[in-house]
C-alpha cells in the first residue's frame, strides 16, 4: 500500500476552487496540504470537499494566509492548531494532524512559513522567529520516533539552482543567507527534504509569478516542500511536481507537490 501527500498553495480556494475539485479527482492524493486558503473556516467550501471522500480539518483566516488539511484516511487527532509558542499569533499558518495509515499512524502538517519580505524589517524578523518555533516544534516531533511530515509552502528556496535567476532574487527574504541557515538548521536535526531525497534535479520550480511572463518564461522557483523524519524518509518512493495544473485557466501561482510513500 502506499500513501501520496500533497502540498499545495491554492492563493484563496474560493477563487481556485474549480481547479482545486479537479485536480483531486485526477490526482486522488489520500493526504492535501492546502496553504493560503484565505478564508474563515465557516467559508471553506467543506461539502464540495467532502464529496470526494476527504476529511476536512482547516485553521482558517478572513482574507489572508489560512491552512487545512484534506484526508481520504481517518483524521485520528488533531495534535495542533497553531505553531507550539505561536498561540497568541492571529496569523493563520499551522495545522498538524495524525492520519491512520496501515502500518500505524502518520503525523503531518501543513505549514504557511512567513514571507519575511522586505527584508531586512519587522516582517523578516516574524519569519525568522517563527522558524525558530518551528525548529524547536520540529525537534520535538522527532521524539515521538514516527513518520512526520512537515508540507508546505516554506517562502524559502534553498538553492541558486531552484530560482531562474538567483542574482535576480538577491537581498530577497526567500533567498537571504540567514533564511536557508534556519532551513538548513532542521534538516540538521534529522530532517530529510523529500525533494533532494528522490529528484533532486536543478530548476524544477513550484511557483510561477503572476508578473512578468514568468510562467510562459518558466521564470520559476522551488518553495513548496516536504520535510520527512528518517521514519518517513525511509518509505519515501517517489516526488512529483504537478507543473500542467499552472497552466490552467485562473490558476494560482503554485503547483502541487506529490511525495509517495511505501507503507
Amino acid at each position: 500500500m502506499t500513501l501520496s501527500v500533497a502540498t499545495w498553495n491554492v492563493n484563496s480556494i474560493k477563487a481556485r476552487l474549480p481547479n482545486v475539485l479537479d485536480w483531486l479527482k485526477e490526482a486522488q492524493p489520500d493526504v492535501a496540504c492546502l496553504q493560503e486558503i484565505k478564508t474563515v473556516d465557516e467559508g471553506f467550501p467543506r461539502l464540495e470537499i467532502e464529496d470526494l471522500g476527504y476529511n476536512v480539518e482547516t485553521v482558517g483566516q478572513k482574507t489572508y494566509n489560512g491552512v487545512a488539511l484534506l484526508s481520504k484516511r481517518p483524521i485520528e487527532e488533531i495534535s495542533q492548531r497553531a505553531l507550539p509558542g505561536d498561540e497568541d499569533d492571529e496569523q493563520a499558518r499551522y495545522i498538524e494532524a495524525v492520519i491512520s495509515a496501515d502500518q500505524g499512524p502518520v503525523r503531518v502538517a501543513s505549514i504557511y512559513l512567513p514571507n519575511g519580505n522586505p527584508a531586512p524589517g519587522p516582517k523578516y524578523d516574524y519569519k525568522l522567529n517563527w522558524m525558530k518555533r518551528l525548529k524547536a516544534h520540529a525537534k520535538a516531533l522527532l521524539a515521538l520516533e514516527e513518520p512526520v511530515i512537515l508540507a508546505g509552502d516554506y517562502n524559502l528556496i534553498p538553492r541558486d539552482s531552484d530560482v531562474h535567476d538567483a542574482a535576480a532574487w538577491e537581498g530577497d527574504a526567500l533567498i537571504r543567507p540567514d533564511s536557508r541557515d534556519a532551513f538548513a538548521e532542521i534538516l540538521w536535526l534529522g530532517y530529510s527534504e523529500a525533494f533532494l531525497q528522490a529528484d533532486g534535479r536543478a530548476h524544477q520550480y513550484t511557483f510561477w509569478d503572476y508578473q512578468a511572463g514568468a510562467w510562459q518564461r518558466n521564470n520559476g522557483i522551488r518553495i513548496d516542500h516536504l520535510l520527512l523524519s528518517p521514519q518517513a524518509a525511509d518509505r519515501l518512493k517517489s516526488v512529483e511536481i504537478a507543473k500542467a495544473v499552472r497552466g490552467k485557466e485562473k490558476a494560482s501561482d503554485h503547483v502541487p507537490f506529490i511525495g509517495v510513500f511505501e507503507l
